[in-house]
Parts: C-alpha cells; structure tokens; sequence
C-alpha cells in the first residue's frame, strides 16, 4: 500500500509518502519557524496562511521525487489533531478533497501516535509492547504501548509540557524561538552544579509531571541576578545548564518508574525534545543499568513531519480503517481513545 501523508498541526507543512514494501519514498519539510521567530512564538493565523501556500506544491513535489502519480496513490492520510485548529483543518480539507477527487481512502491521524511510531522507520524500531515517553512543545505523557493503537496514559504533565517550558526558559533568558535547541546550544557553556534547580514531582510516587514550578523557579533566578550585579552571558550559560538538567533528570526519574513499575524492557522516546542529547545520554545511561533498551527516531523525525503520519496511516488504512468525507479536526484528542490497529 502507498500512502500520502500531511502533516500541518502547527508550524511546519509536512508531506511524505511511504510505501508498505518499499519503505519511505518521498519526505519534504517546510519551517515556518524564521516567521514566528520575529514573534517570540507561533501565530496561528499565519501559520494557517503559509500551510494553504506551502502544501499542494509540496504534495506535487512528492509525487515527482517518488515517480509516483495519483493512480499509484492508495490512501491519504493526514493529522487531524491535536493541534492548531486553522492549520489542522488546512491539511484536512486537503486531504478529503484528494480522496475524493482521486477516488481513494483518507484518513486522520492523531499527532502523538505519529510521534510515537516514528522510531518504526529506523532499521531496527522496538517490538511490542513498549513504555513510550511523548515529550514536546505541546505534550509530556508516558504510555503503556501494548500493541499497535493500543495505548494506556500512565502519566502526564499536569501544566507546561516540557517543551513549551524550553521556549518560556529560552524567553527569560533572552533567546530566540524555538528555545529548546538554543538552550541545549547555552547549556554546553555552562558551569556544571553552580545552580541546582528543583526536579519537580520526583520527591512523590505517581509518573505525573509538572513544570511551572521550575520555570518560576528559573525567572526568580534572573530576576534576582539582575538585580543583584546584572546578568552575564556565563550567568545565562549556567542557568541554562541547570534549567536543561534539571527536566532531563526529572524526565528520566520519571521514565525509570514507568519501565519498573510496567515490568517492560523497552522505552521509546519521541517528540521534538526527544532529539536533545543531553536527554538522549541520560535516557540510555537509565536503560542500561536496568537491561532495558532504548530507542527514537533520527534528528529529522523527532519534530513534525510528513514521514511519521503517511507511515501511521498506512497501519490504518492496511488494516481497513478509514473515514467518510466529514472534515474532524480536533484541537484536542486523547490517546486512549484510539481505535486499535488489527
């Protein structure tokens, strides 16, 4: 089966199409992240704009790389949330209109399990089951992978997901958006344990997250810095060093409980921030004091991409899921609450 997948939950137009036999065929990429920047964060209604200019072009240029036409194209499958409601309905409205237009199936797919079935593309993705750690801008959960679309929430951030606490820490501090890969960049300048930052959560049982609390604790920080002798760079580097170890070890705390208590040996992380390395390194030093394994996907698919969801489509549709021509984006749409892939 060939699918075409679109992605366009937020700031980046993704589309991809990947083959059951062949593998992934095509997978191009648009940011729109230069045009937030100037912002300090996404602007939905721009976002929205740029997907409607960016994504048919792309699907074009898809086919062509993949020396594929419409009649080879067996299904469409597109995010359908959660995410940005305007940009969501952008790759939805695409998606029905091809279907029909071509005569084929479409169907949506939920951001995270995208996500979450990424490392399925690398050569050797994890069997099943699994404890999965979903960690970006907009979402930190554990789950319980039994199978395919089989999902249990074992955990959640119940405020800021870690990612979105990057970009508030990177905002304080005076950098730029995104701020996950600039505070990472700041951090390997910094002196190691000059500021121990709490690791929120981790002192009581439970695999729930909460990261407001750090982030106010990192603003108290700098405010009393600047207002002591003023904030320098090396005053910024340490600060992000702290900030960054402290949610890496709070995650992997965190992680560590997860794989113990579900008696699982396989932890797969996924998600924008899953591509830190200083997450990376803590993650596989945890894994291997227990025997477990560690797996994710490549640099390029940890953030959004098209790749993830033509490849989660094809599970769907191969198993004989797939939709009517109603348009359902969903801004908000709990895991648990998927169908399961049989």
């Amino acid at each position: 089966m060939r699918v075409l997948g679109i992605e366009t939950s937020c700031d980046e137009t993704g589309v991809a199409i990947f083959d059951s036999e062949k593998g992934l065929l095509a997978d191009l990429l648009y940011s729109q992240v230069s045009m937030h920047a100037e912002y300090g964060g996404v602007v939905p209604e721009l976002a929205s704009r740029d997907h409607i200019r960016k994504t048919l072009p792309m699907i074009r240029e898809a086919l062509r790389v993949s020396d594929s036409s419409p009649g080879d194209v067996d299904g469409i499958a597109y995010t359908a949330g959660p995410g940005l409601i305007g940009a969501l309905l952008v790759g939805a409205s695409i998606a029905k209109s091809l279907g029909l237009a071509w005569g084929i199936p479409s169907i949506g797919i939920h951001h995270m399990e995208g996500h979450l079935l990424a490392p399925m593309l690398e050569n050797d993705p994890p069997d099943y089951p699994f404890v999965a750690l979903l960690v970006s801008g907009g979402h930190t959960q554990l789950i319980s992978v039994e199978s395919p679309g089989c999902y249990e929430l074992l955990g959640e951030s119940r405020d800021d997901a870690a990612g979105e606490a990057f970009d508030k820490a990177a905002k304080m501090l005076g950098l730029g958006y995104p701020g996950g890969p600039l505070i990472a960049e700041l951090a390997n300048q910094g002196q190691k344990d000059r500021f121990v930052f709490p690791r929120p959560m981790t002192d009581r049982p439970g695999l729930d997250l909460s990261f407001s609390g750090l982030k106010t604790y990192t603003l108290n920080t700098i405010l009393d810095l600047t207002e002591k002798s003023g904030i320098t760079n090396q005053d910024k580097a340490d600060i992000a060093l702290a900030f960054q170890t402290a949610v890496v070890e709070t995650l992997t705390i965190k992680c560590q409980r997860a794989l113990r208590q579900s008696g699982l040996s396989s932890l797969v992380i996924a998600g924008g921030v899953s591509a830190n390395l200083a997450l990376r390194a803590a993650l596989q030093s945890m894994t291997d004091s227990l025997s477990a394994r560690l797996f994710y996907a490549r640099a390029a698919f940890c953030t959004d991409n098209g790749a993830m969801i033509a490849y989660a489509g094809c599970q769907r549709l191969s198993a004989g899921q797939s939709e009517d021509l109603v348009i359902n984006a969903r801004p908000r749409w709990p895991m648990d609450t998927l169908q399961p892939i049989k």
